[in-house]
């Protein structure tokens, strides 16, 4: 029998060599594994040839430690192999993970996953973007598609500023979203069924639901269920966005007991807040409108098509059995 080897593929930016290499090295010598392959991402390589380079290189696991964006572009790439991917979220939002629950801040035990035998299967969107040249592409993303203020947030927000100040870099971008508050046309249809047209501030059309601060924008999505869901945020006032942010948050602290989804059930329709699910999600827009995928932002679009890949990426899911530092003197925080 071949020995296994894992690679790992890592945001120096987010996370140093130095403190992922110790963890890794006593993981390989408790299980028999060979030394593992090491690729970093850099300005050029946002993951896609260090993935590459992963599966030349018959990885049987792939650890990647980065945020949803470095995540986004290694899953791409290898989701069609079914090479399992393990995560180390050490990014701003981490919302794939944050979602899965894989603890974010436990970077022996999400690495330790890598290692073990529990995994879960997890859907994969592909969102066919059109640039207002009418040039065509697709893009691969886990989390969340965004249309409107939620990309105008990914695209005029820095990297540095997200790196120094996390998510209260986007306080300046949203108050000034908010404060304007401009509705886009958007003629939109699911599953191939009727052209509906709607006015809205963001489209999101997302595989997860949870965002950072327990804050539950879709309550319905779960991450292998074959669906996509979908949201429109259109209030039509300044003052609408504060009855989304209480909903958000209601739905966030009710989804943790029954008692709590049962009152969020029985909570009148927001009209601020129009929900809908599918396999299949298109739209075009009068003007063209920024697009992010995951956090990344990717310019302007006037057309869009998202489909759903079934259970298509594997994911290494921590062994919820395993105690705190258990006796293999494994040392990593």
């Amino acid at each position: 029998m071949s020995v296994k080897r894992a690679a790992v593929i890592y945001n120096p930016t987010k996370i140093s060599r130095d403190r992922l290499q110790p963890v890794v090295l006593a993981y390989e010598k408790q299980f028999g594994w060979a030394p593992s392959h090491w690729y970093q991402t850099g300005a050029d390589d946002a993951g896609r040839g260090a993935a590459e380079a992963a599966l030349q290189g018959a990885a049987s696991v792939i650890v990647v430690a980065g945020g949803d964006g470095t995540v986004r572009t290694v899953a791409a790439t290898i989701y069609e192999s079914g090479t399992p991917l393990a995560l180390v979220p050490v990014g701003t939002g981490n919302l794939l993970a944050r979602n899965l629950g894989i603890p974010l801040n436990d970077v022996r035990g999400a690495i330790g996953a890598a290692f073990g035998n529990n995994t879960r299967a997890i859907d994969l969107a592909v969102a066919d973007l059109e640039n207002p040249h009418r040039q065509q592409h697709s893009e691969v993303f886990l989390v969340m598609a965004g249309i409107g203020l939620d990309a105008e947030m990914a695209n005029n927000t820095s990297a540095v500023a997200k790196k120094y100040l996390g998510w209260l870099a986007y306080v300046t971008p949203i108050a000034r979203s908010i404060i304007t508050n401009r509705l886009f046309q958007v003629d939109y249809r699911i599953d191939g069924g009727h052209v509906r047209s709607s006015h809205a501030h963001t489209v999101i059309v997302g595989n997860c639901g949870t965002l950072t601060g327990n804050m539950l924008l879709l309550p319905s999505a779960v991450v292998d269920d074959g669906l996509l869901d979908v949201v429109m945020l259109r209030p039509r006032r300044r003052i609408g966005w504060a009855g989304i942010g209480t909903r958000l948050t209601l739905q966030g602290v009710g989804s943790r007991t029954r008692f709590g989804r049962r009152i969020v059930q029985l909570a009148p329709d927001l009209k601020a807040l129009a929900y809908a699910q599918g396999e299949r999600f298109e739209a075009r827009f009068e003007t063209p409108h920024d697009v992010e995928l995951d956090g990344d932002g990717l310019g302007s679009i006037c057309r869009v098509r998202i489909t759903l890949r079934s259970r298509a990426l594997t994911i290494c899911m921590p062994d919820t059995n395993e105690p705190p530092n258990q006796s293999n003197n494994i040392q990593g925080t």
